[in-house]
């Protein structure tokens, strides 16, 4: 698989990464980009804002818990809020009588961001989810001038999803590094050819088709030129 790199787009160290909506991908696809840096020696940082569906203990299959362990990082081994409910945050909070600190939660990430090459931010679903009734991933990606990696499932829906994704980064000034589609578990019609069309209709020159779902060794491979592309400065 061939890689486009786009030129380098950095305000910051830190990378976002969106979905395009829940459970495409965006965990496994920030696992592989931060064990390919980890692997060639660089600091990065992959956290998880809010995760939902927590139990009391933090589960070691947990969002938070599989990107620390991708990294190797001494903390956060998991994600900076876990919520119990398995609902959009803003929601999982306001039922557990919790709000979340916008300032807070910016703090710790802006310090997470000082001792790392690169900081990932993963976000929960897709990239308009409320974090909070207030603000949104990005609302954070705004604050620490981020970039952001656009992850979709490469199957029926996805363009359209993925451009009203993209909209909104360029509508909120957010520089996209790369959109990556993920395989999907029933490849449709519309399989292998969307990531064409999306490129094609947004103008996006870096769109990434992975075309299987490897263990972590095999997905930070695949992903390895982009992880390097996010660190050049």
């Amino acid at each position: 698989m061939t890689v486009a790199v786009t030129p380098n787009l950095a305000r910051s160290n830190v990378v976002i990464v969106a979905g395009t909506d829940t459970s495409v991908g965006k965990t496994w696809a920030a696992c592989a980009l931060g064990q390919a840096l980890r692997t060639a020696g660089r600091r990065v940082v992959a956290v998880k804002v809010v995760e939902t569906g927590c139990g009391d203990a933090v589960g070691a299959t947990e969002d938070g818990a599989l990107l620390a362990r991708a990294t190797g990082q001494p903390a956060p081994l998991q994600a900076l809020i876990r919520l119990r409910e398995p609902l959009t945050p803003a929601l999982a909070a306001e039922r557990e009588g919790t709000s979340l600190d916008f300032d807070e939660i910016l703090l710790r990430l802006e310090e997470l961001a000082s001792g790392a090459d690169l900081l990932l931010v993963e976000g929960s679903g897709g990239l308009l989810a409320p974090l909070s009734w207030e603000w949104n991933l990005v609302d954070l990606a705004q604050a620490l001038e981020a970039r952001a990696v656009v992850v979709g499932s490469d199957r029926a829906g996805t363009v359209s999803h993925a451009l009203l994704t993209l909209s909104a980064l360029e509508l909120g000034g957010i520089p996209v590094a790369a959109v990556i589609l993920t395989p999907t578990g029933q490849p449709d019609g519309s399989t292998g050819s969307n990531a064409a069309a999306i490129s094609r209709l947004s103008g996006q020159g870096n769109v990434v088709t992975v075309p299987t779902r490897a263990e972590p060794d095999g997905a930070a491979a695949l992903l390895s030129e982009l992880a390097f592309s996010l660190v050049q400065r």
